[in-house]
């Protein structure tokens, strides 16, 4: 069985942040959970799918996080304990249900997961998603590390089901990704069936009701604030005149420069484990206690600027400080020795950063498509298909927005899952140049459909080429509705791209195998030279994820390929193609060579199709 459903009460374990979630929402009695990936969310919906194998657990990827949120908000009205769980900039497409669901409320305990990604690890922006929980008016909670998740997880049920209100799980990169040892609890059996009792006029949020419905939930969180001062994640440590109010992985940041500074007789800690609503007693009686204040918290100011209006409004004139020149920024993840830096200059203690000598830089490994990548060859094919003229090329979330990279240099633009589309038509209008968009099968389902529809009614005109590799590859390899590669073998998908595309009104598709790279090449070239049938035109680029395919399937690969002694050094296949298989070198007598590196070599011939110096070899084991 799942590690996460055998470990004993009282045993520890090193767990993830991710993987503590998971345990603290089995013993708070879940029995449904739905996501969609999203690092730095996906190992909570990858367990909860797993476990979901093992036992009556409903669990689902959802197309998309509104569509997630909505499927959890159901379940938890007909009284089951529900957790729906994404990325930051998921809960933008989840917000338009997230207001709303804040008024009408949950019968059983509904725990949203807000994974942020300071840094922008593997993110587009690093919005401070705290502010989601004063915006829609919902508890929240931030723990600091594997323990304080599954403890936070396991509170968050029931205070949800107490007060019958979604709960903000507020989390980050660096506690989601962390190990710390966690001591689990006892397993709760979950309610595995919910009864739905009819009550329109206090969950259709017409007008009328919305009305009191949000005096409701104003008054539901007064309460909650009321509580939050004695809330146990809350607590103040130390002693002293100083002051440093801290939350989330900040706190460990903290603790640690107390240490180092040798300031623990000197200062007194405020830990913030429940940031919303605003525990105001404990922080009134906090800043009453002390001189002067340093607010250590990751981007946005959102406890710093509740204490200055505490203070203010209290008639304290103590100086509380966080973000400003010197101190913190409000960008990027913080570090050690950047807390340690800011807490000694504030408190004016002596500190020098030690300096870390290296005998030699660590060497860059940027991003890359992978070798045999199916998203290198349509790239290829589209730039090969264009040849000297230029296009704009609207991109999208996924691994080939790495596009970007020389020598494909195939994305121009990018905002958001679906803004390819959606963009590539207003490109289209604006400007003369042709318009050839990218988006990948996942994001198609999730968030790609509306924006074609949309294309298709206003008579917009360029290419969208659907970039379907079979998974979620990006985000750990997740199913998506048209999966058709499983364990059993092939299947037909449940959701079949093409025939979704001809349903929203585009008569101009053609499915393709990237890998048979001239095949594509006229493809592209006979849709970039229809002049006579403007509109949207379609190409599916289908091939599986090589990593995908030999996990699910495990298809054992017989053939690599070689560059033989009839390369005339033309270097096409390095800047045309640029797979990372391919290895320039330089030998002392400064004889330039090229290689493939038959270790890297996935098999998928697209360079054999390039260039007439590259042959077939058996792979030796």
């Amino acid at each position: 069985m799942h590690e996460l459903l055998t470990a004993q009460p009282g045993s520890k374990k090193l767990l993830l942040g991710n993987e503590a979630i998971v345990r603290g929402a089995l013993e708070a009695g879940i029995s449904f959970a739905t996501t969609y990936p999203g690092t730095p969310s996906s190992e909570i919906g990858d367990n909860f799918y797993r476990i979901s194998q093992e036992t009556d657990l409903y669990f689902e990827y959802s197309v998309n996080e509104k569509v997630a949120l909505e499927t959890a908000a159901a379940a938890a009205i007909s009284g089951l304990r529900t957790m729906c769980s994404m990325k930051h900039v998921g809960l933008n497409v989840a917000a338009d249900p997230l207001m709303t669901l804040a008024y009408v409320g949950v019968k059983g305990g509904l725990v949203v997961v807000s994974a942020d990604d300071p840094s922008m690890h593997s993110s587009q922006n690093e919005q401070d998603n705290r502010y989601y929980a004063k915006l829609a008016g919902l508890p929240m909670l931030e723990p600091a590390n594997s323990q304080e998740a599954l403890e936070m997880t396991r509170a968050a049920f029931e205070l949800s089901e107490a007060y019958q209100i979604p709960v903000l799980l507020r989390t980050t990169t660096r506690v989601n990704h962390s190990r710390t040892p966690v001591e689990v609890g006892l397993l709760q059996p979950p309610r595995r069936t919910g009864a739905f009792k009819k009550d329109p006029f206090n969950l259709v949020p017409v007008p009328m009701v919305a009305r009191r419905l949000h005096v409701e939930l104003l008054e539901k969180m007064d309460k909650i604030g009321t509580e939050a001062s004695a809330s146990p994640f809350n607590r103040v440590e130390g002693k002293g005149g100083w002051g440093v109010v801290t939350s989330g992985v900040s706190y460990n940041y903290v603790a640690d420069a107390i240490r180092e500074l040798d300031m623990a007789d000197r200062v007194r800690v405020l830990k913030m484990g429940m940031t919303y609503p605003f525990a105001g007693e404990i922080c009134l009686d906090f800043l009453k206690g002390v001189e002067r204040v340093l607010v250590v918290e990751e981007l946005e100011p959102f406890l710093e600027d509740k204490l200055k209006i505490l203070a203010q409004e209290n008639g304290l004139t103590l100086e509380i400080r966080g973000k400003g020149e010197g101190l913190l920024p409000r960008y990027y993840e913080f570090d050690p020795v950047q807390v340690k830096s800011a807490m000694a200059r504030f408190f004016q203690l002596k500190y020098q950063p030690a300096k870390v000598e290296m005998e030699s830089a660590l060497p860059q490994r940027p991003p890359n498509l992978c070798a045999g990548c199916p998203h290198r060859a349509s790239y290829y094919a589209v730039n090969k298909a264009l040849g000297d003229a230029t296009a704009i090329y609207p991109t999208d979330i996924g691994c080939y927005t790495l596009g970007i990279l020389p020598p494909l240099e195939a994305a121009d633009f990018l905002l958001c899952m679906g803004s390819s589309v959606s963009s590539a038509g207003g490109f289209a209008k604006a400007q003369e140049e042709p318009v050839v968009a990218f988006i990948g099968d996942s994001t198609f389902f999730h968030s790609g459909i509306t924006g074609l529809i949309n294309a298709v009614h206003n008579d917009h005109n360029f290419i969208l080429v659907i970039l379907d590799n079979g998974t979620t590859a990006m985000t750990g390899q997740q199913p998506h509705p048209g999966i058709e590669l499983t364990p059993e073998g092939r299947q037909p998908p449940k959701v079949d791209i093409e025939a979704v595309v001809r349903g929203c009104g585009v008569d101009q598709v053609e499915t393709v195998n990237p890998l048979q790279v001239d095949k594509t090449v006229a493809v592209l070239k006979e849709m970039l030279g229809d002049k006579q049938r403007p509109g949207v035109k379609v190409v599916i680029s289908k091939s599986p994820c090589p990593l995908f395919e030999r996990r699910v399937t495990g298809k054992k690969q017989k053939v690599v390929f070689r560059v033989t002694n009839e390369c005339d050094m033309c270097r096409r296949c390095l800047d045309e193609l640029g797979c990372p298989a391919f290895t320039y070198c330089e030998d002392e007598e400064e004889c330039a060579f090229i290689s493939i590196d038959e270790h890297l070599c996935s098999g998928c011939s697209v360079c054999k199709q390039i260039c007439h110096a590259i042959k077939p070899k058996k792979k030796t084991a």
